[in-house]
């Protein structure tokens, strides 16, 4: 095979000159016109069509008979080629390349228009170089080798689907059930290498991999397969995908149920080779599906008809007519399309000639250079019209036994979709089907082609799969830890500082600490062991580089770091954390002092918005008083400047609840008693945060936090090894002349108390949970000042795409909702002195409009209702007061004026509304009730009068 290998990258005429030099093709004449046909305008009487194909194998058993039979409903229907008969030239590749080499050749001497095959796609990609050299279409209803798409066969056409979309499928189910490594067990030729490399690229968009590539030889025996499946069951995956050919396959799950890789917590995954295998036989032997139970498999789809039941219908028949024993086995999906290929080229040869083509053939001058040798290729033809029916091939679009047959502009077959299929004790059982236009589901691809394509995960669904072992409740995990006698190697940073997160010890282990404890903890929750060893990273003269132990766990010198490592961005690039067991962020200590006493604390309770609002607020309750009141109330009449002074005092004397002017009106009274609740509410709230501001002590920094840290050029401390330094210098732009590396605690509080000026830093940047234990152990003479300015976590660093990550991230989840978690922090993190972490600042105390806005909005509606109904009041009262019966002369003269002057008969009107409002209302009364009077007396006096 690799002979042929090398041929294909050399030029068609050398391996044609090198096939040759072991079989001479007969010698025939080969010009133009030389095709049998009725007349040079006519179409031919026959047209033949080779079919290459290895006859004593599962697709070649089922494809011959599908061909035969093709033949024969093409030649006896009227409607297809009419008076052109279709002939196929049959040829055995006996699953050799250098065979099916010579089979190629040999059929192409014939004149064929077309080759139907191969089945071996090592062969396809042999047997392109003759056909792009013939110009004769070659369609293959088997080869499912994603590289014969390529452009460099331009004559290749797949009938069949291409295993580009079925590793697809077999990525969409790995991560569909949550695996991120499978390991590939795989027949190494072109047809396994190259669905592999599709599968590997398929995997890596969905962030999984392959994490080991298992290939055998074709043909190998069963103690080949059995010591490759011994050291593939040595690695960690336990999901192993097997793309092998149908006849041997078989012989990898006998070897795998021998070795006992057939029990619970295996996972197998076939492609298709596995059903053509099991469809090819009937009935199926129980000790093959005790063998497969638990397999998922993959299966070309194809739609359910009536043509294709029929065609099942006639398969006993059809099988009767090739083996005398009347064998109805051997039929799967291939048979099908076998079938269709020959339709294919029969309805693609009818629409060539109504468009007016014929077949006509002519020598290659290539082949005629033999440098005066004896060998003789002048049998061998160019089909001149061959790129044409190439193209009418590419334009085909009908529905034959396999589905819709149609070609998207790479070659391949529109629509393509699998059967995903379970096997059991009792045989195959379909799941769920997968397409490219909707993922997997349970109903048939082709009731979603009329829906817009959704392949989100929420929409993916299979029924109930049972795994080997019969385990169906439970999706396997897919991996173990490897039978290769190796421990976990944990790397732990070997700290200076703050031990009692983790450093050495001379325990077994051989380190203690906070974040152990919590790694331990976690561990003793998966439900399978992990061996361990703990390595100390670090010379413990300073704190290693957090930034190094994550590169060494990328770079699999450790499997997993464990310790207070801070889950950053950049981190996240090379390694998996779990989830986060401890909150973080940086924060900034300065050393503070005491503040000195302000002599107008008293106006810190309010911000200066509450400040106006309140006074704007007095001076409006208070005019509305007035305007309530003064109809009623004498105490709110009498000179202009009196009314002033008496809306001033009213307003501001409410305040301490101290006003001597008593509410008479009903209106007046409803809006002082809400307001007065206002003014309860205000003065509580007022003395209470006057109080926190005056007992709480005021602790005062220079610098105020993160920002005025940057603007100013004083010196800032850093823990040696940890990422604050990266991110001062990297995202603040800090200069790193400024940043000073500190070692340990006593570095710490040394240079806090020496200051810039005394060769100390003016502040310190570090993480809180360091920051918490350095207050404590200084005895609460610093503070932090300024707000957390980063918000991270700490995390345990694994492998990329490491499957323990996960299952810790949910035993940590557990830790923390069991509280367990709490109590470890309890047991090391539990310091002498609580101290408050951060400056107490009085703008905390501070009251602003927006706690009290909700107030102010009642106040406002109730104040809105009284004025309304107040005004209401007055314009009806202003309404009965203006006379009802005028002489015409007066209401004549009113109209004369208002067209004249409309100015100032509003004028009027509006005076006279300001005469209302300013009367007393006693008075207002005695009006209505003299105008009532007197209106009664007018209507008795008329009623009197004939």
């Amino acid at each position: 095979m690799g002979f042929f290998v090398m041929i294909s990258g050399v030029s068609m005429g050398l391996m044609l000159l090198c096939v040759s030099g072991f079989w001479v093709l007969p010698t025939e004449g080969a010009g133009r016109g030389s095709f049998l046909r009725n007349s040079s305008s006519s179409r031919p009487s026959s047209v033949n069509v080779g079919a290459l194909f290895t006859y004593d194998s599962f697709i070649g058993r089922a494809a011959k008979p599908a061909f035969m039979a093709a033949i024969e409903d093409v030649n006896a229907d009227q409607n297809i080629l009419r008076a052109t008969n279709l002939n196929i030239v049959f040829h055995d590749s006996n699953c050799s390349g250098f065979v099916g080499t010579m089979g190629a050749l040999q059929v192409m001497e014939n004149k064929v228009v077309a080759a139907i095959g191969p089945q071996s796609s090592g062969i396809g990609h042999l047997i392109s170089h003759v056909a792009n050299e013939l110009h004769v279409p070659l369609l293959s209803f088997a080869a499912t080798d994603p590289t014969l798409s390529s452009l460099q066969y331009p004559y290749f056409l797949r009938t069949t689907q291409n295993d580009y979309f079925q590793m697809n499928a077999v990525a969409d189910f790995v991560s569909y059930c949550r695996w991120r490594e499978v390991v590939a067990i795989f027949v190494d030729d072109e047809y396994g290498r190259n669905g592999i490399s599709v599968l590997g690229d398929a995997l890596a968009k969905k962030r999984a991999k392959i994490s080991y590539k298992a290939a055998f030889r074709p043909g190998a025996d069963n103690s080949s397969i059995s010591d490759l499946l011994v050291s593939v069951n040595l690695m960690e995956s336990r999901v192993f995908v097997v793309h092998v050919n149908p006849d041997s396959g078989l012989n990898v799950f006998s070897v795998a149920k021998s070795l006992g890789m057939m029990e619970s917590g295996y996972v197998w995954i076939a492609t298709d080779w596995l059903l053509t295998a099991l469809d090819s036989v009937e009935p199926l032997d129980p000790k093959t599906m005790d063998l497969l139970q638990g397999v998922v498999a993959f299966r070309h789809y194809t739609p359910e008809s009536n043509e294709k039941r029929r065609f099942k219908a006639r398969w006993k028949h059809l099988r009767s007519k090739e083996s005398s024993g009347g064998d109805d086995g051997s039929f799967n999906s291939y048979a099908m399309y076998a079938y269709d290929t020959v339709w294919l080229v029969a309805r693609a040869l009818d629409v060539f000639f109504t468009r007016g083509n014929t077949v006509t053939f002519s020598s290659d001058p290539n082949l005629n250079k033999t440098n005066g040798t004896k060998i003789k290729f002048s049998a061998l033809s160019v089909f001149n019209e061959g790129e044409r029916f190439l193209q009418v091939i590419h334009e085909m679009n009908y529905t034959g036994l396999t589905g819709q047959i149609q070609f998207d502009p790479e070659k391949n077959r529109i629509n393509p979709a699998y059967d995903v299929v379970n096997i059991n004790s009792r045989g195959p059982h379909r799941v769920g089907y997968w397409s490219n236009h909707t993922g997997f589901s349970v109903e048939s691809p082709e009731t979603f082609y009329s829906k817009p394509p959704n392949t989100s995960a929420e929409h993916q669904r299979l029924n109930e799969i049972i795994w080997p072992g019969g385990v169906t409740k439970k999706t396997p995990r897919g991996w173990v830890f490897p039978d290769n006698g190796e421990p976990l190697k944990i790397g732990v940073p070997n700290r200076v500082s703050y031990q009692n997160y983790a450093s050495k010890d001379d325990n077994q282990r051989g380190v203690k600490g906070y974040c152990i404890d919590i790694f331990e903890a976690a561990v003793q929750l998966l439900p399978y062991p992990v061996p361990r060893t703990y390595i100390l990273y670090g010379d413990g003269k300073r704190n290693p580089s957090y930034d190094n132990l994550v590169n060494e766990v990328a770079a699999n010198n450790f499997d997993v770091a464990v310790g207070d490592i801070t889950i950053v961005t950049n981190r996240t690039k090379f390694v998996d954390f779990t989830q986060p067991f401890m909150e973080s962020g940086l924060v900034v200590v300065a050393p503070v002092k005491g503040a000195k006493s302000s002599p107008w604390s008293f106006l810190k309770p309010f911000t200066v918005e509450m400040w106006a609002v309140t006074g704007l607020l007095f001076l409006f309750v208070g005019a509305i008083i007035w305007i309530l009141e003064h109809r009623f109330n004498e105490e709110f009449r009498g000179p202009p400047r009196r009314q002033i002074i008496t809306v001033f005092w009213f307003s501001f004397s409410t305040m301490f609840f101290s006003q001597r002017e008593n509410t008479v009106s009903t209106l007046g009274r409803f809006v002082l008693l809400i307001w007065l609740f206002v003014v309860l509410i205000i003065n509580s709230s007022y003395t209470a945060s006057l109080t926190s501001i005056l007992t709480v002590q005021q602790l005062t920094s220079r610098i105020e936090g993160m920002d005025s840290l940057i603007i100013s050029n004083e010196p800032i401390g850093v823990q040696d090894g940890t990422f604050a330094y990266k991110y001062l210098v990297n995202e603040l732009n800090i200069a790193p002349s400024r940043i000073i590396p500190l070692k340990n605690e006593e570095e710490y509080l040394s240079a806090l108390q020496l200051g810039p000026r005394g060769g100390g830093v003016a502040a310190i940047v570090d993480e809180l949970p360091y920051i918490k234990a350095l207050l404590s152990n200084s005895n609460c003479q610093f503070r932090t000042v300024g707000q957390e300015f980063t918000r991270t976590g700490w995390g345990f660093a694994f492998q990329r795409d490491s499957p323990l990550a996960v299952d810790m991230s949910t035993a940590i989840l557990q830790l923390s909702e069991e509280g367990k978690l709490e109590k470890i922090r309890k047991k090391w993190l539990t310091y002498s002195h609580e101290c408050s972490v951060q400056i107490a600042d009085t703008e905390n105390y501070q009251l602003s409009v927006q706690s009290f806005w909700g107030l102010f909005l009642i106040c406002g509606i109730v104040w809105f209702i009284a004025l309304t109904l107040f005004c209401w009041k007055v314009f009806w009262q202003c309404q009965r007061l203006r006379p009802e019966e005028e002489s015409d002369e007066v209401r004549a003269s009113e109209v004369a004026s208002s067209s004249r002057s409309g100015r100032s008969l509003r004028a009027g009107s509006f005076k006279d509304l300001i005469k209302v409002v300013d009367q007393r209302e006693v008075e207002i009364k005695e009006m209505l009730k003299h105008k009532s009077s007197k209106k009664l007396k007018a209507s008795q006096s008329s009623a009197e009068t004939p």
